[in-house]
């Protein structure tokens, strides 16, 4: 079966590898296929280069929040057709979530943190995430490590910097996809516990499931597989691969998919070799 990593993360959004460098990695550790799911944008379509002995599609991971069974949901998106269309729908996530790190500098800056923001990285070469800033902090010695006591103490546990913005809901981003006729695959549910929303989604379109990530555990799994099973659903898998801006010990290749989801995202003879 082809090896294809389905879930990963450049500097267009919070991975710390160029797409570049995601391509020359996964070559290195025997690919097939990648697809590189940046958060909430596409604008890496246009980035992708031409490349010999590795497939390599562009996706998109959208977040979400159900503030109705108060969680997370994360959807994968594959072959969307209409980018544009999108574009439209998940732009404003990205502007909330610059103007949110904007506020969070702001804080630090009080502190005495001194960050400029003109020499931050940024997703795109336009939007920090709050990863630009630690790795800022880092990069300046200010800090020790980018996800120690200074990020449990100041951007989570209610910190000076423990704020988030408004996510539209699972549903705009499933509709997002499917409008653009892509394929919706609900992200690492093992990591948000959010499976009942499995059905709901199911009529609504949801094509497919996560299975093999880091963040799934074997219970979890199985779950999914029921899910799977019962609503006639193809299984994906991937590293979620964000480099050094992760605080997970996780390489490229490290999850694969599963058959089932290669197939349809790829096509079903390619798939099958």
């Amino acid at each position: 079966m082809k090896k294809a990593d389905l879930h990963m993360h450049s500097t267009v959004s919070d991975g710390s590898f160029s797409i570049s460098e995601l391509i020359a990695r996964a070559k290195e550790r025997g690919m097939d296929a990648i697809a590189i799911t940046d958060h909430d944008t596409l604008s890496h379509v246009g980035q992708i280069p031409e490349v010999t002995d590795l497939r390599v599609i562009p996706g998109i991971e959208i977040s979400a929040y159900d503030y109705t069974q108060n969680f997370r949901v994360h959807m994968l998106g594959y072959r969307i057709q209409n980018p544009e269309q999108v574009e439209r729908v998940v732009h404003p996530t990205l502007e909330a979530r610059h103007a949110n790190s904007m506020r969070q500098i702001a804080r630090l800056n009080d502190c005495g943190y001194d960050i400029d923001i003109q020499t931050l990285r940024k997703a795109d070469g336009k939007y920090i995430y709050k990863q630009h800033i630690m790795d800022d902090l880092v990069r300046r010695g200010r800090i020790p490590e980018m996800f120690g006591d200074f990020y449990q103490r100041v951007f989570k546990n209610g910190g000076i910097c423990d704020f988030d913005i408004r996510y539209i809901s699972p549903l705009e981003a499933l509709r997002a996809i499917k409008d653009a006729g892509g394929l919706a695959v609900l992200a690492h549910s093992g990591q948000q516990q959010n499976f009942t929303l499995i059905p709901e989604l199911v009529r609504h379109g949801l094509d497919g499931l996560e299975l093999n990530h880091h963040a799934n555990r074997d219970r979890d799994k199985v779950i999914i597989r029921q899910y799977a099973e019962k609503y006639h659903l193809f299984l994906t898998g991937g590293s979620d691969f964000h480099g050094r801006f992760e605080n997970v010990r996780v390489d490229i290749g490290d999850y694969l998919s599963e058959s089932s989801g290669i197939s349809q995202i790829f096509g079903e003879e390619w798939g099958s070799l």
